[in-house]
């Protein structure tokens, strides 16, 4: 997965990842990365680690080495400091200040004064991803409950729908009726 790199009107280099709507460019000889939705990939910001041996874990990301890595630690997840592929993390809206480069002590202390953790469990991200396990934890039995449930509520709903529409209907009659 290679980056192209071109120049936009001569001013600084940009480019993009094949696969993925990452995109950097090159401001005062650092480079900054984009992400599809427009967070920038630069020393301070959160991520989470969709997959590989660090799975669901969140980091900051304390340098930018290349195109394809940077340098992160997760000081509150037990994460070490360790050079991490951007493929493997995806940017959160979360942004720590720090000094470029800082201890692990600075990280922490950075974390617990913007409170990461409580902010990272109250956002819906987290929410989902916690649906999902507790789904992929469910025996047959559990399924089954659910799916007898889901049955109940539509059945519930279409019965309301179908009084709503015929309670419509006779209205629509009696004004017709009315009128006429």
């Amino acid at each position: 997965m290679k980056a192209q790199i071109r120049t936009s009107r001569g001013k600084r280099p940009w480019g993009w990842f094949y696969g993925q709507s990452i995109f950097f460019y090159v401001k005062r000889g650092e480079l900054f990365w984009y992400h599809q939705y427009g967070i920038q990939a630069l020393h301070g910001r959160v991520a989470y680690i969709s997959f590989r041996p660090h799975a669901s874990k969140l980091v900051a990301i304390l340098d930018v080495i290349d195109q394809n890595r940077a340098l992160v630690d997760g000081p509150c997840s037990g994460m070490r400091r360790q050079a991490m592929p951007f493929k493997c993390m995806q940017l959160t809206d979360f942004v720590l200040k720090f000094p470029h480069s800082a201890n692990q002590k600075y990280v922490r202390a950075a974390w617990e004064k913007e409170k990461i953790n409580t902010k990272w469990k109250a956002t819906r991200w987290t929410k989902k991803i916690e649906g999902r396990e507790r789904k992929a934890k469910m025996t047959n039995f559990d399924q089954y409950k659910v799916m007898k449930a889901k049955k109940m509520r539509n059945r519930i709903i279409k019965q309301e729908g179908r009084k709503r529409k015929r309670i419509k209907k006779e209205r629509q009659l009696l004004t017709f009726s009315q009128i006429y």
